[in-house]
């Protein structure tokens, strides 16, 4: 299995972990609320049901950015070759393995530290559509590309 598959892999797990772990939250808060109405009454009863309905959105909200995330990743190509970086492409500079995919920061495969990065974010931007040898310049420091996967 290549690097970029076994990257691809990594983030995909986190992803999913955070998916799983955000359902059980959910899943506790839904059964807070039905408990709150069993419990309490009067003005304490309204406050506590209105902030586990406020908290409940908040976590729905994270639930739908974790399924966006989810399906950005499986769009991805992982068998296209491309001579310059792509949506997708796992970037080996002379800073380390930058993975154009989505925004996941640093994760740890097979030894190698790969910043999970979007192509929406800043650096992202300024590699896309470079090639081996090019280089991208940001927040004052330089990224060089040895190749693309």
């Amino acid at each position: 299995m290549t690097l970029k598959q076994q990257v691809y892999n990594q983030c995909m797990s986190i992803v999913s972990q955070r998916i799983t772990d955000v359902q059980k939250t959910l899943d506790d808060l839904r059964e807070s609320i039905v408990n709150e109405t069993k419990s309490t009454a009067g003005d304490k009863y309204e406050t506590a049901r209105a902030m586990l309905h406020i908290e409940q959105e908040n976590v729905t909200k994270q639930m739908a950015e974790l399924l966006e995330q989810k399906k950005q990743l499986e769009k991805l190509s992982m068998v296209e070759a491309s001579d310059s970086v792509i949506k997708g492409s796992l970037v080996k500079t002379d800073r380390g393995y930058l993975f154009l995919s989505i925004a996941l920061g640093k994760i740890k495969v097979s030894d190698q530290t790969v910043v999970a990065l979007s192509p929406q974010s800043p650096l992202g931007k300024q590699l896309t559509g470079l090639k081996a040898g090019e280089s991208a310049l940001m927040n004052g420091m330089k990224y060089v590309i040895d190749t693309i996967e």
